[in-house]
């Protein structure tokens, strides 16, 4: 891989807390229930709903929200219709930023969107304007604490990772074709389970951000991510963790 983004190492803690206080239920059964319409109810035939489910039950959401989301997204169920919408822009010091979201009111989560873009010193853009620095990858991110450099690079190369990165303090991170990601990561969990894994865009280019900017750009993509209607959020920012 050409370009890594510290934004990935910074949402693992994210998406630690979010799971202890549950805030990722909402965002989870927006995901069932859209990955169903689209695909079917049956995971076997539908690979995003098996991996929705999947992200679902490593949250320890309920089995009845599972199965009541994939009923109002068969019709079995009413339920509010969403649609998928992109959105893309720049935040400050020209970090690209892509915005995924589930929404049954475009011109509402719009307007939210692109204000907090402006609020963040950004500016949202047209579709496509930065869509090109990104690549859809499988990413595995394990504890360096858990297991030693040699025997994950080894799994990783022989189960069929594109790539494995040392450079982060806290953890490795191996790095997939999409369509390879669920094979690769069924085998690292015969050794190690991992601390954090997905489906996602990785960034071929980053920007590098110091002092108010890196603040600006964190807000930015904190508010971006709590907001109801968005369901990932990617940036190409590389920053110190700290």
């Amino acid at each position: 891989m050409s370009g890594h983004s510290k934004w990935h190492s910074i949402r693992h803690q994210k998406a630690k807390e979010d799971k202890k206080r549950g805030k990722i239920f909402s965002k989870l059964v927006r995901e069932i229930t859209v990955a169903a319409r689209q695909g079917g109810g049956d995971p076997s035939m539908n690979a995003r709903l098996r991996l929705a489910i999947e992200k679902a039950n490593e949250a320890n959401m309920p089995k009845d929200n599972i199965e009541n989301a994939i009923k109002r997204g068969t019709g079995e169920l009413p339920g509010v219709k969403y649609t998928e919408v992109t959105y893309e822009g720049y935040g400050p010091g020209g970090v690209a930023v892509m915005v995924n979201a589930s929404t049954d009111n475009k011109n509402r989560t719009a307007s939210q969107i692109r204000k907090i873009f402006s609020q963040h010193n950004g500016n949202l853009g047209e579709t496509g304007c930065v869509n090109w620095i990104f690549k859809k990858k499988g990413y595995i991110a394990v504890s360096r604490e858990k297991i030693s450099e040699d025997e994950l690079m080894e799994k990783a190369l022989e189960s069929g990772a594109e790539d494995l990165k040392t450079e982060d303090e806290k953890y490795y991170e191996i790095f997939t074709a999409p369509e390879s990601y669920t094979s690769v990561k069924e085998e690292i969990k015969k050794i190690v389970e991992p601390d954090n894994s997905e489906l996602t865009m990785i960034p071929q280019n980053c920007v590098k951000l110091k002092g108010k900017d890196s603040e600006t750009i964190l807000k930015m993509l904190d508010k971006l991510e709590n907001n109801d209607d968005v369901q990932q959020v990617y940036a190409n920012l590389d920053i110190d963790t700290e």
